[in-house]
This record gives structure tokens, C-alpha cells and sequence, in this order.
């Protein structure tokens, strides 16, 4: 059996991943989520370059809830793979995937392990809806509307058919919403 891609994300009411300044402070984050069973479901994340360099090796400051500081000390060991059009090779904590991205996603999904979690960011999720290769949304709408920001879609020019598999409503406001992806792209076809 071949491991999930799971695109797993916070988003707002209006569709934004981030403030116009990258802000995500608008994100909710409380243990009734469940976020470290997500966790560890997952052994491998998926980056794109800037998602890499600003949260692949996050340390939590003195700022951060036990609950935070906790899903960190959970991310941070997970296998992980960036995906840049500039940086080659690895360094002591990431794979670089510069080009055969279909051909680089599949022999990591047919690897034995847990699913892989897609981090982002948007323009990486687009190359990934493009070529048919995220299997389940899991996307936490959070309770307020920015306005404007970095959308969660952008360049998506064809239809990509979901079946709902699970809502789930938390006491914070946030409606997680999580969708298996039913059509790919003609081109996969």
C-alpha cells in the first residue's frame, strides 16, 4: 500500500495561509485539535524552499505554549524534503528535489512508512494539485477573515473533484475539513 499525501494546513475564513506580511498569528493552536495524532500519523514532510527556511528548523522561544513547544519537538525529527529550483543536494537536515518531481514524489510514496505530510508553500501546492499527487485535504478554516494575504490556491485552471470525508467543529471557532481528492489533471489520466 502506497503512503498519502496529505495536505495539511491552517487556513482563514477568506481562503488566506498567511497575512500580507507572512503573518500567522491568527492561527489557532490548542490540544483539543488532536494536531499531535496527525503528527504522528506522518514521518515525512514535504517543503518548498521558503516554507523551509522560515519554519524547518523553527525553535520555539520561551513565547510558546507546552502544546506548541510539543508539536515542534515532534516535527523537528520527521524525515524532510525541499523542493528548490536553486539549492542542490542536502544539508544535515533536509533532501533537496530541484527537477523530476512526479518521478522523486512516487519512489517516496511507494518507500515503506507512514504518510507524508505536504507543509507548503502555495506555489509548491500548486505544482502538487497540477500534477495529481496530493491525495487528502486537511485543511483547518480558523475563524477569521484577513482581507488579504497569500491565498491557499493560485493557478489552479482546472477542475479538481473532492468527497468529504470528515468535518469536525472545536470549541476555539476552527472547522477542520478534510477531503480525499477524486479527479487528477488530464495529463495523469
Amino acid at each position: 500500500m502506497t503512503r498519502k499525501i496529505i495536505l495539511d494546513l491552517a487556513v482563514t475564513l477568506d481562503g488566506f495561509i498567511e497575512g500580507k506580511n507572512g503573518e500567522v498569528d491568527w492561527c489557532i493552536m490548542d490540544a483539543e485539535m488532536g494536531f499531535d495524532l496527525f503528527l504522528n500519523q506522518i514521518d515525512t514532510i514535504l517543503y518548498g524552499r521558503k516554507s523551509y527556511d522560515l519554519w524547518g528548523q523553527f525553535t520555539p522561544d520561551g513565547s510558546q505554549s507546552d502544546a506548541e513547544k510539543e508539536i515542534w519537538r515532534l516535527v523537528h525529527p520527521k524525515e524532510k524534503y525541499v523542493f528548490s529550483r536553486t539549492q542542490k543536494g542536502t544539508d544535515h537536515k533536509a533532501i533537496f528535489i530541484n527537477d523530476n518531481i512526479p518521478e522523486e514524489v512516487n519512489k517516496l510514496k511507494n518507500k515503506p512508512g507512514k504518510d507524508i505530510w505536504l507543509y507548503g508553500g502555495a506555489s509548491l501546492i500548486t505544482t502538487f494539485l497540477h500534477l495529481g499527487l496530493v491525495d487528502e485535504l486537511r485543511l483547518s478554516v480558523h475563524p477569521v477573515i484577513l482581507g488579504e494575504g497569500k491565498p491557499l490556491f493560485v493557478d489552479i485552471h482546472q477542475r479538481i473533484n473532492v468527497t468529504t470525508v470528515r468535518t469536525r467543529t472545536f470549541s476555539s471557532g476552527v472547522v477542520q475539513l478534510i477531503y480525499h481528492l477524486e479527479s487528477r489533471p488530464e495529463a495523469l489520466r
